[in-house]
């Protein structure tokens, strides 16, 4: 397999660009927990299956469940749930033998993950996945090469990732997606994309971002930073107007964003240009206020978006289909996919029963490219209702139509 060298070094995942992000802020000390049911899920047929006697396989799962994504990493951590129950016809076990989720919150920090990681693999695991943070997806990453462990990172979006070794794969999106989701909503093959955000490092890295996807592909790229300071947005709104670009690309975060959409939405903005950018999780949704039924969307995943038996199963026994459960339940299919194929202990046989692999997932059809272990998988327009209760999907990218370039 060769590196795909594509990178976007600073982009910051989109979904938190709008509304601040979600997550918790509880910082109480991290704790583990084992599992090795599913239960409140039902087999897929409906039936009543036999618990399984075999010796259990531990796969380790190292993701946030405290700090600023802990949120996130709850949708994951459902999804997995729901998805184990879905791949093992609702046994949670493969081959007999039951799989056991040993779940590790690394509260957001690089250092933490590794220490629950080195003591995984001291003890013989052989499976690591999870990964909210793309900072602790990049450390993880080398560490599972250098240990011989397959590792599946999750909604952790960075680029960096994809190709880096044979070890790693992903079972969410990345970052390079999100943009070429985004250059959907632009009419044409050429045009002016403007960048607004704050004059912050957040707000460079997503100018850096659309540069590299979009500059390349014949777009012209502006920015509009704002001072993170700012209160008022109306001066602003109308520098978008005079510009008039053909997309306003909005990376934003923190407790402005409402008064940013407003001013947006009372200049008339969305009068005379597309305006775009991630569409979060359902908590968020209301806070865009009436700017919401004007903004297009990218989407990554939203509950209403895909009609498939797949989701339909999702969607009827998670506690809430949000923006990162299917990366937890395409995590558990491919775990389980992994160790059907080849056994807990074949690390080499699981990285081969993986690669090139095309399956039914929650968002659709999905395949894991040989060469650079990207992640294949359709990708999402939406529009979401005046009052932000409900979204509405204005088209769906097939795999290839947002394919990170191939190595």
């Amino acid at each position: 397999m060769k590196r795909n060298l594509f990178w976007l070094p600073g982009l910051v995942a989109l979904v938190l660009a709008s509304c601040g992000g979600t997550g918790t802020t509880d910082n109480t000390a991290p704790e583990t927990t084992t599992t090795s049911s599913v239960p409140g899920t039902t087999a897929p047929s409906g039936e009543t299956t036999a618990s399984p006697a075999g010796e259990p396989i531990t796969v380790g799962i190292i993701t946030s469940t405290s700090g600023f994504l802990g949120g996130y990493g709850e949708q994951y951590l459902e999804g997995l749930r729901v998805g184990l129950a879905y791949a093992t016809d609702g046994t949670g076990a493969v081959n007999g033998r039951p799989i056991q989720f040993e779940i590790l919150d690394d509260g957001g920090d690089p250092q933490q993950a590794i220490t629950h990681a080195t003591d995984l693999v001291g003890r013989g695991v052989r499976i690591i996945a999870g990964t909210v943070s793309s900072g602790v997806a990049v450390q993880l990453a080398p560490f599972a090469e250098e240990n011989g462990v397959l590792y599946i990172s999750g909604p952790a979006a960075t680029d960096a990732i994809t190709g880096i070794n044979e070890n790693t794969f992903r079972s969410g999106r990345q970052s390079f997606q999100d943009v070429a989701t985004a250059a959907s909503l632009i009419d044409g093959d050429s045009g002016t994309v403007l960048v607004f955000a704050q004059d912050t490092e957040f707000g460079a890295a997503n100018v850096a971002a659309v540069e590299a996807v979009l500059g390349t592909r014949g777009f012209t790229v502006e920015s509009l930073l704002v001072p993170l300071n700012a209160s008022e947005f109306t001066p602003f709104a109308q520098q978008i107007i005079d510009a008039a670009p053909d997309l306003v690309f909005v990376a934003w975060a923190g407790e402005t964003a409402g008064a940013m959409w407003q001013a947006l939405n009372q200049q008339g903005v969305f009068d005379v240009t597309t305006v775009t950018t991630g569409l979060a999780d359902r908590v968020t949704w209301p806070l865009y206020g009436p700017a919401g039924e004007n903004i297009r969307f990218l989407s990554h995943y939203f509950a209403e978006a895909a009609d498939n038996p797949v989701n339909a199963y999702l969607v009827e026994n998670a506690a809430v289909a949000d923006l990162f459960t299917p990366d937890g339940f395409v995590a558990a299919q491919m775990i389980v996919k992994a160790v059907g194929d080849a056994g807990p202990d074949d690390v080499e046989g699981m990285i081969a029963a993986l690669e090139g692999w095309t399956f039914d997932a929650p968002k659709g059809t999905q395949t894991i490219r040989e060469t650079d272990h990207a992640m294949l998988q359709p990708m999402f327009t939406a529009r979401l209702s005046p009052d932000g209760t409900s979204a509405e999907l204005l088209s769906t990218l097939a795999p290839e139509e947002t394919a990170p370039p191939t190595p």
